[in-house]
């Protein structure tokens, strides 16, 4: 029988649940209250499913989402989560028929880019996604950071207080919109982000209630938030505690320095977990002893597919002046074709180039990856990922596509 792809209805939404559930290893039955959770997340979004006999066996979900590209532009995004296939489906073309679909639809619509957080790294650059930010967690040994345990409290006026979940839902959305808006790959939160993430809506392994403290500036504006756990953890009668951070949000260097310090400075706590964080964070230099935080994850976040080589290009600013002539390869046939690419710190402007030859051909993904500042073409071309048509071409993109600082995504979804 022919499997059918379709939009996932109400009618299907526990039988697509429990194939979710089956897919990412998970318990296929599902509680009344994880059912009512996820239904916040289903409303509104854009459910594909694939039904053998009536039966889901494959899932995939996308929903409306901003990016920040470089210079701070909210660029619109298709947003990919909860792609799983049922273990007896697998090799079977369901994800690409789901995937060729929704990407569509998001070409349609108007979307520049596509965005997802990958699983398993090989599966996403046959369809056109090419990671194009990292993340990296560290470890922090309190008692080797050189950090005086005297501290009281920040020295710049500032004050740290513990809040409530009621407060972070209050100060948390307008902090967010200032931290995003100036960090390229941050992506854009709603509501239901702040619920599920202070306990209004349980989650599927259950909810334990953080601590949360905020900083406030010497003026009293709110310019930081962190939301972190604890163990409980003795050995001979003394304390190997381990702060664990879920997330933390700063809009200053001052504020973000003040929250490191102040969890550091925690009785009984003598690790902290910064969970995960962009990978030129400060945190390490924030320590008299930089080696004190040590590297223990370091991995591929965010993934890009260019829906929109135009409006991607030119949603983004550049430090230099020059024109580039792109030759853009893209299989399934939503964004490829040469285009000339003329910038400048005024701004850009993009459009097909006509019969001028290429300086660079590359496929859809490796654009993707380079969009958001992070990656070099001279390093792509190198492992010949970038064909460069005139010599010399991939350190000219170097020049006006590299950014000073890397981009970072907060989020998973």
């Amino acid at each position: 029988m022919t499997i059918d792809i379709r939009t996932a209805t109400e009618a299907d939404f526990e039988d697509w649940q429990r194939a979710r559930n089956i897919g990412f290893l998970q318990e296929p039955v599902l509680k009344p209250e994880q059912l009512e959770g996820r239904r916040k997340h289903w409303a509104g979004s854009r459910p594909l499913g694939a039904f053998d006999n009536g039966r889901c066996v494959a899932t995939f979900r996308s929903f409306d989402q901003e990016i920040t590209a470089v210079g701070g532009a909210a660029v619109p995004a298709d947003a990919i989560t909860n792609v799983t296939v049922t273990p007896t489906h697998r090799r079977r073309g369901l994800l690409s028929r789901m995937m060729a679909r929704d990407l569509a639809a998001a070409k349609e619509r108007g979307d520049v880019v596509a965005t997802l957080i990958a699983a398993e790294y090989p599966i996403y650059g046959r369809y056109g996604f090419g990671p194009a930010t990292w993340t990296t967690e560290w470890t922090v040994e309190v008692p080797r950071s050189g950090l005086d345990p005297r501290w009281s409290g920040p020295e710049d006026g500032g004050r740290i207080d513990l809040v409530d979940g009621e407060d972070v839902r209050e100060l948390g959305p307008g902090l967010h919109e200032r931290v995003r808006r100036v960090q390229p790959g941050a992506v854009s939160r709603n509501e239901l982000w702040w619920q599920v993430n202070t306990g209004i809506l349980g989650r599927d392994s259950g909810w334990t209630e953080p601590f949360y403290a905020v900083y406030r500036s010497a003026s009293g504006e709110v310019e930081g938030l962190v939301s972190y756990e604890s163990d409980d953890r003795w050995h001979d009668k003394q304390p190997h505690n381990t702060a664990d951070v879920n997330w933390l949000l700063a809009a200053t260097p001052a504020a973000e320095r003040a929250l490191w310090r102040f969890l550091c400075s925690i009785d009984w706590i003598t690790k902290v977990k910064s969970g995960w964080r962009g990978p030129d964070d400060l945190l390490p230099f924030f320590l008299p002893d930089p080696r004190a935080a040590r590297v223990t994850a370091h991995a591929d976040w965010l993934w890009v597919r260019i829906l929109d080589v135009v409006r991607a290009l030119e949603s983004r600013t550049y430090d230099g002046t020059g024109s580039l002539v792109l030759e853009v390869v893209d299989a399934d046939g939503l964004a490829g074709g040469r285009f000339r690419l003329e910038a400048s710190p005024q701004g850009a402007s993009c459009g097909p180039a006509g019969g001028a030859g290429a300086d660079l051909t590359l496929p859809v993904a490796e654009l993707g990856t380079v969009w958001l500042g992070d990656e070099s073409l001279v390093r792509l071309a190198a492992l010949g990922r970038v064909q460069e048509e005139r010599e010399g071409a991939a350190r000219k993109a170097d020049a006006l596509l590299r950014t000073p600082g890397r981009p970072w995504c907060p989020d998973i979804f």
